[in-house]
C-alpha cells in the first residue's frame, strides 16, 4: 500500500491579511496529480485541515473540491482534526463520507478503532488521533483527575491503539497524530499548543506501530525513519520564505514499513523578504524576478518615507508586509527603563522619543511645541 502523508492544510488562512484560498486550492489540486503520478492508495491529513474552528463558506468549498479531486484520482482519504479545527464540525457527515472513501477520525474515545484498508498483503489499520486537548481528553480517555499534560493523554490514546493491534495478527499499522513531538523544529507560523508549560511529548510514545504521520509543525522533518512531520503544503509566514514544501510517500509491504521518500510540492506564489532603502527597491532591476511574489519589506531609509506601501505595491503588487528598520527604527537602547530615564528631563525624554521613532531629531520649532505641551500638561496635573 502507498500512502501520501500530508498535514496542516490550514484552509482559510491569510498572510498578513491577504487571502490565500487561491494558492491553497492550487496546491491541493497538485496533490491529486501526485496521487495519479505516484499511484497513491490513501492520502492522510494529520490535523489542521482548516485554519479556524468555524471556517468560511469559501474555505469549506475548497475542502469539498479537494476531497472530490483526491477521490476521483483514485485515493482514499483519512483525516483528523488539529488544534485549529473544531472536531465536532469537521466530523459532520463522517458516516456518510466514510461510505465514499473519506474517513474523518474525530472522536477521542474511538482512537483505538482504526480505518481498515485492504491491500494485496491483508489489511493496514490507520488510527486517527484527533488533537487531544489535555483538559478535555483526559476525561474522555478515562484519566479522571490525572493526565493534565499532552504526554499523559497521548500515552493513554496510544495504549488503546496498541491494545487494539494486539488482537490483529499480521495487520500493519499507521497512526495520525497532531502534536509537538520532542526533536521537532518549529516555524513561526504554528499556534502554540502548550498547556501549563507541558507540550512536548517523546517519540517513544509512538512505539509499536509501523508509521507515524505527524502534524502541527510546518517544517517537513524526520524524527526517525518511521516518525515524521510532512509540514504544511504552503509557507504561512515569511520565516518560511525559501523553505521547500513537500509530502511524504510511504510504502508498506507485507512486513511493515518498506520505504519513505519526499515528493516536492510547488509553491504557487513564493515568499520573499527584501531589505533596503525605498528608491533602491523601486529601481533595482535585480528584483524583477520576485515582482509577483508575496513580499515583506524592511526599509532602511534614514528617514521614514511617505506612503511607502503604496509606492512598493506599484512595483510589487503582492507586497503584504512592511516595517521600517532605519537608523532610528533599528536603534536599540542599552540598559533598563529606569537607567535610560535616570537624570533626564521630560523634554529630553520626549525629544529622544521623536528621534527614535522618526530617525531624525526634532527641530527647534518642534521642541518648542513639545515644551509648551509638557508645560500645559504639568499645569493640568497640578490643578487636579
Amino acid at each position: 500500500m502507498r500512502l501520501l502523508h500530508t498535514s496542516d492544510w490550514h484552509i482559510g488562512r491569510s498572510l498578513h491579511g491577504t487571502d490565500l484560498l487561491a494558492e491553497q486550492e492550487s496546491v491541493l489540486r497538485d496533490l491529486a496529480d501526485v496521487v495519479v503520478a505516484e499511484s497513491v492508495d490513501v492520502v492522510v491529513v494529520a490535523g489542521d485541515v482548516y485554519d479556524r474552528a468555524v471556517p468560511s463558506a469559501d474555505a469549506t468549498g475548497v475542502l469539498d473540491r479537494a476531497l472530490m479531486r483526491l477521490r476521483s484520482a483514485g485515493a482514499g482519504v483519512v483525516l483528523t482534526p488539529g488544534n485549529h479545527d473544531s472536531a465536532r464540525r469537521l466530523a459532520f457527515g463522517a458516516g456518510l463520507l466514510s461510505e465514499s472513501g473519506v474517513h474523518v477520525r474525530a472522536v477521542t474515545p474511538a482512537v483505538g478503532e482504526p480505518v481498515l484498508l485492504p491491500d494485496s498483503h491483508g489489511y493496514v489499520a490507520v488510527y486517527g488521533l484527533p488533537y487531544l486537548e489535555p483538559e478535555l481528553a483526559r476525561h474522555e480517555l478515562g484519566l479522571g483527575g490525572g493526565g493534565r499534560s499532552h504526554e499523559a493523554v497521548l500515552t493513554a490514546a496510544m495504549d488503546r491503539v496498541r491494545a487494539d493491534l494486539r488482537g490483529r495478527d499480521g495487520v500493519r499499522s499507521v497512526v495520525l497524530a497532531h502534536a509537538f513531538v520532542g526533536g521537532g523544529l518549529p516555524s513561526d507560523s504554528e499556534r502554540d499548543i502548550c498547556v501549563g508549560g507541558v507540550d512536548l511529548v517523546p517519540v517513544s510514545i509512538f512505539d509499536g506501530v509501523d508509521y507515524v504521520a505527524l502534524g502541527h509543525l510546518h517544517r517537513p522533518q524526520s524524527l526517525s525513519e518511521r516518525v515524521r512531520y510532512s509540514g504544511s503544503p504552503l509557507p504561512y509566514s515569511f520565516g518560511e520564505a525559501g523553505q521547500r514544501k513537500q509530502a511524504w510517500l510511504v510504502d508498506l509491504d507485507a512486513d511493515g514499513l518498506a520505504g519513505v521518500r519526499a515528493v516536492p510540492l510547488a509553491t504557487p506564489r513564493e515568499l520573499t523578504v527584501l531589505r533596503g532603502e525605498l528608491p533602491e527597491l523601486l529601481a533595482d532591476p535585480r528584483h524583477a524576478a520576485v515582482e509577483e511574489h508575496f513580499i515583506s519589506v524592511q526599509l532602511t531609509d534614514p528617514v521614514r518615507p511617505v506612503d511607502p506601501m503604496r509606492q512598493l505595491q506599484g512595483r510589487f503588487p503582492h507586497c503584504v508586509h512592511l516595517e521600517w528598520a532605519g537608523a532610528g527604527g533599528a536603534a536599540s537602547a542599552a540598559g533598563n527603563y529606569t537607567e535610560r530615564l535616570s537624570g533626564r528631563s521630560d523634554q529630553e525624554v520626549v525629544g529622544e522619543f521623536v528621534d527614535h521613532v522618526r530617525g531624525v531629531p526634532a527641530t527647534v520649532a518642534e521642541l518648542g511645541l513639545l515644551t509648551r505641551a509638557l508645560t500645559a500638561a504639568a499645569r493640568e496635573e497640578a490643578a487636579r
